[in-house]
């Protein structure tokens, strides 16, 4: 194995951000973090596994750090595409949930692992808060707007969060059955728990991922 050049002086975060990459592409393709091990991770690097230890003590610390890039990615993804989309709170509270079933769509295995790993329950995930919490906002001021009828914000979010999540997980784990359009279920989803009126008929299918992958149509 070809030993990776050391980091100068003080370039420590970038090895530590080197480690994660390459275990949100290792998991990715696993889609389990107990098939993970430190030790693959460090030859994927190219470096020592005693440097993966300087870093995460355990494979524990680096699941957990690998979800919470994947939260973080979530969530800006979600506010450059409610960024983008027409001042309609309507839409944007759509074009922020399209982009969380685009990002799941291209990493079906991190996804997996984001909503069945063990690892959140040991070690608690705080950071999963502020995408559930833009979440909300974007329903209050749909709310607020007079489009969806006037409820508890917070409860319309986690049954939205539930329907969505549960969606994207059925898909990726039972990719076989005859699955409509994600962007049909989730319509249904923000007319029924949200209240919004019915969204008109899309010509292109805007859940495409920028490798234009499906959980049934990615290899594993």
């Amino acid at each position: 194995m070809n030993r990776r050049r050391p980091n100068a002086r003080g370039q420590g975060e970038l090895l530590r951000a080197d480690i994660i990459d390459a275990a949100m592409r290792m998991l990715d393709e696993l889609a389990d973090d107990e098939a993970l091990s430190l030790r693959a991770v460090a030859r994927e690097v190219s470096i020592a596994a005693t440097s993966v230890y300087l870093h995460f003590p355990d494979r524990d610390a680096l699941v957990l750090a690998v979800m919470q890039q994947c939260q973080h990615e979530l969530v800006t993804n979600g506010d450059t595409a409610e960024t983008a989309a027409s001042p309609d709170p309507a839409a944007q509270l759509r074009a922020r949930i399209l982009a969380q079933v685009a990002w799941a769509e291209s990493h079906p295995g991190l996804y997996k692992v984001l909503h069945e790993s063990q690892v959140h329950r040991r070690l608690g995930a705080p950071f999963k808060e502020t995408l559930i919490a833009r979440t909300r906002t974007a329903i209050q001021r749909c709310m607020d707007a007079g489009i969806a009828p006037p409820d508890d914000a917070a409860t319309v979010t986690i049954d939205l969060r539930t329907a969505v999540n549960g969606m994207l997980s059925q898909r990726i784990n039972e990719p076989d059955l005859p699955w409509p359009p994600p962007t049909e279920q989730l319509d249904r989803f923000l007319t029924k728990l949200v209240g919004l009126p019915p969204s008109p008929p899309q010509e292109t299918d805007q859940t495409k991922g920028p490798r234009g992958a499906s959980p049934t149509q990615r290899p594993r």
